[in-house]
């Protein structure tokens, strides 16, 4: 993910060393704004289940990769500096879920056992800052920097982990009308900490462990209205 982030420094750093002076109002784009956005989203869920029985420890390794929509909303204020340049201070909201399952090999076809396990992420929060460069007096680029958090639920015999917390990397584009009507577009990746659980001791030992690390790519486009 590293490549990633350094690949779109670079993309903005290029835009701004080419771009030239161009004859446009960051004026046009300054000031608070709400926004709804639909998105593309690629979950890779990478974890492992530990057992250990008899001084040996089996270890599973589980992959889950999903791709879905979820909707959500934004909410901003874009401060100018200069006449080219904006720094752009929001929040968003999303809406959606993926989950991480681990079946226990006591598990029968698709029955659930009281052994099974599963972790749940949902109801991610982005809280960003976005150096933007003003093309013209209608269009803008911008890099955000952003720190995610999301809910993480379990269900089965284990103990629950803390919430993700992550750090969100995007592109994307602005193109403001005059009656304040704008329309963003987006791409980008946020990359979680890994979470960690364990056996209660009742169905599941309490030397066992479940660990997960999330990564979600997502596109994005939202309308919305600069006031």
């Amino acid at each position: 993910m590293t490549n990633i982030k350094n690949m779109l420094i670079a993309l903005f750093t290029l835009v701004l060393v080419n771009v030239g002076i161009a004859q446009a109002d960051s004026s046009n784009f300054a000031g608070p704004y709400v926004g709804m956005s639909g998105s593309g989203y690629g979950i890779q869920l990478s974890g492992e289940s530990n057992s250990t029985s008899g001084g040996t420890t089996e270890t599973d390794n589980v992959s889950l990769g999903q791709v879905a929509p979820v909707v959500g909303g934004e909410v901003g204020y874009a401060i100018p500096i200069g006449s080219m340049m904006l720094l752009d201070i929001g929040g968003s909201f999303y809406s959606g879920e993926a989950k991480l399952d681990y079946k226990s090999e006591h598990s029968v076809a698709n029955d659930k056992t009281d052994r099974d396990v599963s972790l749940t992420i949902d109801n991610l929060v982005n809280y960003y800052i976005a150096p933007t460069l003003v093309l013209s007096d209608t269009s803008s680029v911008y890099v955000k920097i952003g720190v995610t958090e999301a809910d993480v639920t379990v269900s089965g015999d284990i103990t629950s982990p803390g919430n993700l917390s992550g750090e969100t990397w995007a592109m994307g584009t602005r193109t403001v009308l005059s009656s304040g009507i704008f329309i963003r577009t987006e791409a980008g990746y946020t990359n979680y900490n890994a979470i960690s659980s364990h056996g209660k001791g009742t169905t599941i030992a309490n030397t066992s462990t479940y660990s997960a690390e999330p990564t979600i790519a997502f596109g994005a486009v939202s309308l919305g209205f600069r006031f």
